[in-house]
């Protein structure tokens, strides 16, 4: 089964939201042109309550992007972004969402982050995505969203290590940082990660 996984496509991650990804909102009719040459589509929301330890607003004297230690871990201290219920933690009023079988919520401890669709950053607690997925027959899973070199990318390394074969849509993500997206993607190519594009699929 071909699968669709959309990571992210929330409101805090466009233009004049709380953490934009540049162009961000130029993935969505993208990712709304391609759904239909899909089995299944799923979609994440980064989910966080108003006191996540992963925004530097809950740590006192520091400032957004510092980088600190959590639990044995480097965090980035990011701007209070997705919270729990706001209108930023939306999906983008213009992402079609019909066609969305699930819709899995991750970040939801306000102890730990969780870039993956899959885990928290510790890999300590799973999203049941794997299960859900292995379960529906998936075999091929093409992941695009936002940000592709932070939430895409841990989504993408996860669900390779999960044994499903993964194909990267470039055309239907963006990064925040994009020189660091131009290594991350060397290490994509590396690990056997297929690029792609929307119309290619």
């Amino acid at each position: 089964m071909k699968t669709l996984l959309i990571i992210d496509v929330q409101n805090d991650f466009m233009p004049g939201g709380a953490l934009p990804v540049p162009d961000g909102d130029k993935i969505v009719p993208v990712i709304n042109s391609m759904q239909h040459k899909f089995d299944l589509v799923v979609a994440t929301q980064d989910w966080h309550s108003k006191d996540h330890a992963s925004f530097a607003s809950n740590h006192k004297g520091a400032s957004i992007f510092d980088e600190i230690e959590i639990h044995g871990k480097p965090q980035t201290l990011w701007p209070d972004h997705c919270v729990q219920g706001t209108k930023g933690a939306e999906l983008h009023p213009n992402l079609e969402t019909l066609k969305f079988e699930a819709i899995f919520r991750k970040g939801t401890d306000k102890e730990i982050d969780s870039y993956s669709a899959f885990y928290d950053n510790s890999h300590l607690k799973s999203t049941g995505l794997t299960g859900y997925l292995k379960e529906k027959g998936t075999s091929q899973l093409f992941i695009c969203g936002l940000a592709s070199d932070i939430c895409v990318y841990y989504s993408i390394y996860d669900a390779f290590k999960e044994g499903f074969a993964c194909f990267f849509i470039e055309d239907a993500s963006k990064p925040l940082n994009t020189e660091e997206f131009k290594e991350i993607k060397k290490k994509m190519i590396n690990l056997g990660i297929q690029m792609t594009s929307s119309k290619s699929i």
